[in-house]
Order: C-alpha cells, then sequence, then structure tokens
C-alpha cells in the first residue's frame, strides 16, 4: 500500500509541511482506482502532491472518508488524526495529520508494509 516517496524526497519537502500540532500534507487523489495505494510523489517543486488512490466513488465524501483510512492505515494513526484542511471537492486536497513530525511521517512512508 505504501508507494516509492523516497525516490522524490526533495520535492517531498514541499509538499510536507511541520505545524505546531502535526504536519500538513498536500495530495493528489485518485478516487475509483483499482487498489487503494499510498505514494509515489506525483509533480516536482513546488506542485509535487503524495498521490493517493482510493477504491471509492468521489460522491458524497466516500472518497474523502476513504482517503483519510487509507493514510491512517498506512502510517498507523488513528483515523482521528487525520482531518481534511482543504480541497473536500477536488482531487487536489491537503490534509493534517495530527501529533507526527515531517521526519517521522517520511520515515512511516519509507518502511515496508507488516
Amino acid at each position: 500500500m505504501v508507494g516509492s516517496v523516497p525516490s522524490r524526497r526533495t520535492y517531498a519537502r514541499q509538499m510536507i509541511r511541520d505545524t505546531p500540532d502535526g504536519v500538513m500534507v498536500d495530495l493528489q487523489v485518485v478516487p475509483r482506482a483499482s487498489r487503494t495505494a499510498v505514494g509515489p510523489v506525483e509533480g516536482s517543486d513546488a506542485a509535487a502532491r503524495l498521490r493517493v488512490a482510493v477504491t471509492a466513488p468521489p460522491v458524497e465524501g466516500e472518497a474523502n472518508a476513504a482517503v483519510i483510512e487509507a493514510l491512517a492505515e498506512a502510517l498507523g494513526i488513528k483515523r482521528r488524526e487525520v482531518s481534511l484542511v482543504r480541497g473536500e471537492a477536488g482531487r487536489k486536497k491537503t490534509v493534517r495529520i495530527a501529533g507526527l513530525s515531517a521526519a517521522t511521517l517520511f520515515a512511516r512512508l519509507e518502511r515496508p508494509l507488516r
């Protein structure tokens, strides 16, 4: 489920920002995908975003809920620690992940699945 984020780490630093209560992450969401997956990083420089593919359709918040679930599972955190900040109706979203630093987020995205 976790993709190859480390190969684009320099771009990833711009899409993952530390905040006082956690991190903000810019996402590119792919709804109705054949399988759920987190990563790799798409785009370059300031346009870089972490790709999150979900099987849910973009209807009535189903894809948003699936994105939160996928990130929580990939990072080993509770769903309530992930919140949507921007992009409720679009494919480009920003989420806040409470209680993690950018360094911890990178490490968790790089680890192999259990």
